[in-house]
């Protein structure tokens, strides 16, 4: 319980951005998945599962960086480096360590620093919010 609040105060919400630094969505300590107008979109929960507003499972990733939708077909990977490929192997992008986000031609398109990089790469790369 005391790592989990000690959480919660040090780490608020990340905010998610495009590449014109225009706020996208945040993402709360506990998960939580809000739009730009604050609503609540959907929740990763701690075992990766994502759901929508309505508990309703989208998709998953686990700890080891695959991703998978709700009905459990293997829709790509964030690697260790912040790759990111598809089902088919194929490089989508990259999640630097400092947040920025980039497209397979090195294009940035997005900024999310602070949040984990599988987070970010389920946002720009997969679309499940």
């Amino acid at each position: 319980m005391m790592v989990a609040l000690f959480f919660a105060v040090v780490c608020p919400a990340q905010t998610i951005r495009n590449s014109n630094q225009s706020v996208m969505a945040r993402i709360d300590s506990d998960g939580t998945v809000r739009n730009s107008n604050n609503s609540v979109v959907a929740r990763i929960n701690s075992n990766g599962d994502i759901r929508d507003s309505n508990n309703r499972l989208l998709g998953k990733i686990n700890s080891n960086g695959d991703i998978r939708n709700n009905n459990n077909s293997y829709l790509g990977k964030v690697e260790s480096n912040g790759s990111v490929r598809n089902s088919n192997n194929s490089y989508l992008g990259k999640v630097d360590a400092n947040g920025t986000v980039r497209d397979s031609n090195n294009s940035v398109i997005g900024y999310a620093k602070g949040v984990p990089m599988r987070y970010a790469a389920v946002f720009f790369f997969f679309h499940f919010f």
